[in-house]
């Protein structure tokens, strides 16, 4: 079993027990990982943790993800690294940019919208568990965003489409700090809560294009907080 993890950068604590059960050959090449909520529930962490743990070992060359199959471990001599998206956005990019807010609004009330019409039950129990946990943590910022994270992505995952998943995965350290600095705003936890909560009905409701404004209406919010959260550090 693995420890419970109490870290502020709970993934590289997943990435080190993982590496220790390599290297103590409790992990051969070919074996399979549990499945992201198996590991977020022994590790005690968010899936958004167990996530970038798992992008942290196929850089690493330690994992490997075969669609539909599950996530295994690797002899580790990979020669293909991906560049992570997210990295490549860091470069150049400033505290009060937008250039995050308009990838969101391009991307995401489609994907809410696609999500609507291929949801499954597995995902929008996901999204609720979320949605639970924001509820508990409205004066927790780092709980909350963890928690807020976990919803987008389950969101992403619903649509069904291997790729979406990888691209908001991308950008989830950038996604990071964008909510934390729009959560320290007055009340921004909370204007964040009524609108998941919206989703996560037209959703429910596999209505996509209640989905798709419900977002589009969420985004508009996240680029007034962050418009406030730039003013307030200048």
């Amino acid at each position: 079993m693995y420890l419970p993890i109490q870290s502020e950068r709970l993934y590289e604590q997943i990435v080190s027990q993982i590496e220790q059960r390599i290297e103590a050959g409790d992990l051969k090449v070919g074996d399979q990982l549990p499945s992201e909520r198996e590991l977020a529930e022994q590790f005690a962490v968010s899936r958004t943790a167990v996530r970038e743990a798992v992008k942290a070992l196929r850089q690493k060359g330690l994992l490997e993800i075969r669609p539909g199959r599950g996530t295994f471990i690797t002899n580790g001599t990979s020669d293909t690294v991906r560049n992570s998206l997210g990295m490549l956005m860091k470069i150049g990019i400033t505290k009060g940019s937008g250039d995050l807010v308009e990838v969101r609004e391009i991307l995401e009330p489609e994907i809410a919208a696609l999500a609507a019409t291929r949801m499954t039950d597995e995902y929008i129990s996901a999204m609720q568990e979320a949605v639970n946990i924001m509820d508990t943590a409205l004066d927790n910022v780092d709980v909350f965003v963890e928690a807020d994270l976990d919803f987008h992505l389950a969101l992403a995952e619903g649509t069904q489409n291997l790729i979406i998943p990888i691209l908001m995965d991308s950008i989830i350290d950038l996604l990071r700090e964008q909510r934390k600095r729009t959560g320290l705003t007055k009340g921004g936890l909370q204007r964040g809560q009524v609108h998941h909560k919206k989703i996560l009905d037209a959703v429910t409701r596999r209505d996509a294009q209640a989905a798709r404004q419900a977002m589009q209406d969420h985004l508009k919010q996240v680029r007034k907080d962050s418009n406030a959260s730039t003013a307030d550090a200048v």
